[in-house]
């Protein structure tokens, strides 16, 4: 394929504290012609995750840092335009990793054909992607939530955290309480995904409002927060409860060390796991999540908002604002590649 230009969008900079725009680079470059076994695809969407944050910084962690002057790579969804492959067609749907990018040259194993006729592409990457994947994982595996268990979800209008929170309901919690950074998003929780208590975290002290929406306390707790979220979720959890700890987003910012909960002495006395998980050492369940979850995606048993930006070139102001909480639901940016 000749004449296709493609932009992108680079790490210009690594931030000091929250990403500005000046951290970010579009850049076009020229599309790759497909090789033996390649294929070229055409973006639709692109995934804006929180993770991302910790890969700007040059830092050791589970997965590479950006390289400055490189592409933010990441999850997208597009369409095959051509093929040189037997395994995917034109016309394919199918998701990738390769990230902020109109369109994207690479051997057909690297992309994963997905059906688009059962729920829109987009929620390849949110409810059927890694965020619900990633919700399934805490609930099912780490936190080994039963029927009956009370659960709290934190940062629960978010991606992760409403995906998270309707699946304790479908999967037979007696109550499931989310925090949120809004009343519009606490009104969301209660009203369109069935959340039995829910409560804006900047309307008064965490633990005060956690004990009112649940005075007996919690089993399970989805953190997706830290800080002030984990120190209250650990004063609430009853004896032998079970935190599974997938994000820390009150923190990924901060310029010094933050520092961690004050009641860590309750983890002994009341027998409390405190997990840590990352979605990429548990890929071997994939299959066994989308058994269960995709056909509560299709029916609309599992509501899955989404926050859409127009435009490759506002990616960065999409992943800003994921960062100040702007997004209800999966934050994604329509690529509208021509």
């Amino acid at each position: 394929m000749t004449g296709l230009r493609s932009r992108e969008i680079h790490l210009a900079s690594r931030p000091d504290g929250a990403p500005t725009a000046a951290d970010f680079a579009l850049v076009e470059t020229d599309v790759r012609a497909p090789g033996d076994g390649e294929v070229v695809v055409r973006n639709t969407f692109l995934s804006v995750d929180p993770y991302m944050r910790g890969r700007m910084n040059d830092a050791r962690s589970y997965v590479p840092a950006f390289a400055v002057g490189a592409v933010m790579d990441g999850g997208a969804v597009g369409e095959v335009l051509e093929s040189h492959s037997p395994a995917l067609s034109v016309g394919d749907t199918v998701t990738h990793t390769k990230g902020w990018r109109e369109y994207a040259t690479a051997g057909a194993a690297e992309f994963r054909r997905v059906d688009a006729s059962i729920v829109p592409a987009s929620q390849y990457l949110g409810a059927l992607g890694t965020t619900g994947f990633s919700a399934w994982i805490g609930l099912v595996d780490v936190a080994q939530m039963k029927a009956g268990d009370v659960v709290f979800v934190s940062g629960a209008a978010g991606a992760v955290g409403s995906i998270a929170g309707q699946l304790a309901r479908l999967r037979g919690a007696s109550r499931v309480i989310g925090s949120a950074g809004s009343d519009e998003k606490v009104a969301h929780l209660l009203a369109d995904l069935h959340f039995d208590g829910a409560f804006n975290y900047r309307s008064g002290p965490v633990p005060r409002q956690l004990r009112a929406a649940a005075p007996d306390g919690i089993d399970v707790y989805f953190d997706n927060v830290g800080g002030d979220h984990l120190e209250a979720a650990i004063g609430s959890l009853r004896t032998h409860g079970r935190a599974a700890l997938c994000g820390a987003i009150s923190q990924y910012n901060a310029t010094s060390p933050t520092p961690g909960p004050h009641n860590m002495a309750l983890v002994v006395t009341r027998r409390l796991t405190l997990r840590g998980f990352i979605i990429l050492d548990h890929q071997a369940r994939f299959a066994d999540f989308l058994s269960e979850v995709a056909p509560w995606v299709a029916s609309g048993s599992i509501v899955a908002r989404e926050t859409i930006v127009d435009g490759i070139e506002n990616a960065p102001e999409a992943f800003m604002g994921l960062l100040r909480g702007d997004n209800t639901g999966k934050m994604l940016v329509r690529v509208g590649a021509s």
